[in-house]
């Protein structure tokens, strides 16, 4: 159309589908001079809550009721949604360019596709950065997507079956689970791995005892675990994994990993059947200065306060993918808005109420990156934090069920973002009433 207005959003995770479902719901049936088409582009075919991969990989959520089809979300909220891998931009054409998608089976699903903008918003998120560590790539597990999360549940299964069924004593490695990385990820995983392993054990695998030969060992190369929160968190966090009965290894640096086995720098060996990689992030490589646009060190778009990337005002980034300027540090270093769950969620509010003047080329509000804290669960047994430290000057430090709520309160947010009020408790009331009847673990 001669007067439509073209956003493309690249990547449905938090900040993404936020954006394209709440665009969709202002003017995917809106009839004006000037018309707007709203495209969502991603990888996947549905989509869930990135913080939540712990809980599938553990084995603790149902993905029948939690996992999202972007198709059905795009048709109930006005927007369109094209599956495929975004492979290159081009600027002057004003396209991005998306890769054939191929399914399990080899058959061709979609062609390759060209993807006309004049708006184009970048929401790829981030991935796990290895920092080049030998045999990450071979004999590690990651966390990055569903498909990786499932995977990492059914050999979690499978070494479960296998010890209960095998006739000679476990060797050192078996039922053994190294996480590498203690941040937010490895210190949930660490958690719930260790409520559910005994859960799954319960289900008549009465040749595996619970206590005895289910080990989940978390490492960290820093001094503490959950490095980004104040120490008093990371105190209380790490008491609680122990009084789990999880090993936590800190000051422990990976030389390399080899099969089942991690090597530490100071030649220490761990056996473990599983090991899973959660140490560090970057922006996925093929970001690195993709189309000429300015990336950093871990790949990320370099943005203005608008959001807008530096090289092309038409191109702006969100969420994990971006390194947007927050503060400056003692020594005048810029300090970059933190790859949060809470910061796409607000980039995402912030480019959507700025829309209007973007289509019209008016100049744009900064964004402002406002600190709520940041939570951690520890399943079913509690959870720390610290909330408000933008707010109050200072950390609020909140743990046991009050943390709890706050945590489960961040995903309904999400929620309602996508589905409204009324869906949203309907649901939780849902759920409640079913609660009761379903397993503890899921088993397959």
């Amino acid at each position: 159309m001669k007067n439509e207005h073209r956003i493309v959003i690249v990547g449905g995770g938090a900040g993404g589908l936020e954006l394209a479902t709440k665009l969709g719901d202002r003017y995917g049936k809106k009839k004006s001079l000037k018309s707007v088409s709203i495209t969502l582009v991603d990888k996947n075919r549905t989509h869930i809550w990135k913080p939540k991969l712990h809980e599938v990989a553990a084995g603790s959520m149902d993905l029948a009721d939690q996992e999202l089809d972007y198709i059905a979300q795009a048709h109930w909220h006005h927007f369109k949604f094209r599956l495929g891998e975004l492979i290159g931009i081009d600027r002057e054409n004003k396209q991005i360019h998306v890769a054939p998608f191929v399914d399990e089976s080899g058959e061709l699903v979609t062609p390759s596709q060209q993807i006309p903008y004049d708006t184009l918003i970048m929401a790829i998120g981030s991935l796990t950065n290895d920092f080049k560590t030998p045999g990450v790539a071979q004999y590690a597990q990651r966390l990055e997507s569903l498909v990786d999360a499932k995977r990492f549940h059914l050999r979690m299964i499978n070494a479960c079956l296998r010890a209960q069924s095998q006739q000679v004593p476990l060797a050192p490695h078996q039922l053994q689970v190294a996480i590498i990385g203690a941040g937010a990820t490895g210190v949930e995983l660490a958690a719930e791995l260790h409520r559910n392993t005994r859960a799954i054990i319960s289900y008549g695998m009465d040749r595996v005892d619970p206590e005895k030969d289910i080990k989940v060992i978390l490492i960290e190369a820093g001094p503490r675990i959950l490095p980004a929160l104040p120490n008093r968190i990371s105190s209380a966090a790490e008491k609680l994994l122990v009084d789990l009965g999880v090993t936590v290894m800190t000051s422990s640096q990976v030389k390399n990993i080899q099969p089942q086995q991690v090597c530490l720098a100071n030649g220490k060996e761990i056996p473990a059947e599983l090991i899973v990689w959660a140490a560090g992030v970057k922006a996925p490589d093929f970001l690195k200065e993709i189309s000429g646009l300015e990336t950093n060190h871990i790949n990320q778009l370099v943005v203005l306060p608008s959001l807008q990337t530096t090289r092309d005002q038409n191109i702006f980034a969100m969420g994990d993918c971006a390194a947007c300027p927050w503060t400056t540090d003692s020594e005048g270093r810029v300090k970059t808005v933190p790859p949060r769950a809470q910061a796409a969620h607000q980039q995402a509010d912030h480019i959507y109420a700025q829309i209007q003047k973007i289509m019209d080329g008016k100049p744009l509000k900064p964004y402002a990156y406002r600190d709520f804290g940041s939570l951690v669960s520890l399943g079913e047994y509690s959870s720390v934090g610290s909330m408000m430290g933008g707010l109050i000057g200072g950390s609020l430090m909140v743990e046991g069920l009050m943390a709890k709520l706050m945590y489960v309160s961040l995903y309904k947010m999400h929620q309602l973002a996508l589905h409204g009020w009324v869906k949203v408790i309907l649901d939780t009331i849902s759920r409640l009433i079913h609660r009761r009847t379903h397993s503890i673990v899921k088993l397959h």
